[in-house]
């Protein structure tokens, strides 16, 4: 059995591995649900009227033509979802407060690398749910193929270090998974890392990377030493040499994956 992390709930109650109450801060800015990423969960989710988001966080991709109860355990996210949402209940992933088959389906996004205990977390979604579950998550395997990893490599390493491999949810998850490739869209309105693929400046805003747990979990130096070759790099034209491509291309195969778990 999976082993729980050696860390405890933080003040507002982020019970992963980052202090939300630090980092959440302006995270509804930058983190906004990208209409094209939406398009997936909302197929996957299919007839499903009622539907459990675990680690909702501020709402991001919460259908709101369904029946949606959210739960989130840090205050500072909770207290930024906005008011057509439902408020979400304060609790973890690896106790659920629900019956057996409460739900038509369960929704995981970008939350799973913060959970103490992944196993755990999974198989609650699974007892909870009579039908699909859905995990939005990254490939730790893919995340070198952000230009990002030229200037930052200890934040891709780090983040690569946190995101359990694909594999590793499938067993979890058991039952019939189907593994979706998530195209990102260039003007992407959800600010994780590789929403910037090819608006690099965006990047070199303190909010931006705030809104990336990543940068939290290396040193201060890591953030300076990267804006400043980054915007060298901007200024002298080298970034636009090596990855100007990426400006104009419409989408970045990179490492989003759905992950869609059928009984």
């Amino acid at each position: 059995m999976e082993k729980e992390r050696a860390y405890d709930r933080y003040v507002d109650g982020s019970a992963g591995d980052a202090n939300y109450s630090i980092i959440g801060a302006g995270y509804a800015h930058y983190r906004q649900p990208d209409p094209y990423i939406a398009q997936f969960i909302w197929k996957a989710l299919g007839n499903a009227k009622t539907v459990l988001n675990v680690g909702a966080g501020a709402g991001s991709y919460e259908p709101i033509d369904r029946d949606v109860t959210a739960v989130e355990p840090s205050a500072s996210m909770r207290s930024q979802r906005p008011a057509h949402l439902p408020a979400a209940i304060d609790t973890t992933a690896e106790r659920l407060p629900f019956a057996d088959n409460s739900f038509d389906a369960s929704m995981a996004t970008f939350t799973v690398h913060q959970w103490q205990n992944l196993h755990a977390g999974l198989r609650e979604m699974r007892r909870v749910s009579r039908g699909p579950v859905l995990i939005l998550t990254c490939d730790p395997a893919q995340l070198e193929r952000f230009w990002l990893h030229a200037y930052a490599p200890e934040v891709i390493a780090v983040e690569a270090s946190r995101y359990p491999s694909l594999d590793t949810m499938k067993e979890a998850l058991g039952g019939t998974v189907e593994i979706v490739p998530v195209p990102i869209p260039l003007n992407c309105t959800d600010g994780f890392g590789e929403a910037y693929y090819g608006r690099p400046e965006r990047l070199l805003e303190p909010g931006a990377r705030l809104a990336n747990s990543a940068w939290s979990f290396t040193d201060s130096s890591i953030g300076e030493r990267f804006v400043d070759e980054l915007q060298r790099d901007l200024n002298n034209g080298t970034w636009d040499l090596r990855y100007g491509n990426y400006r104009s291309q419409p989408f970045f195969d990179g490492s989003l994956q759905l992950i869609i778990a059928r009984p």
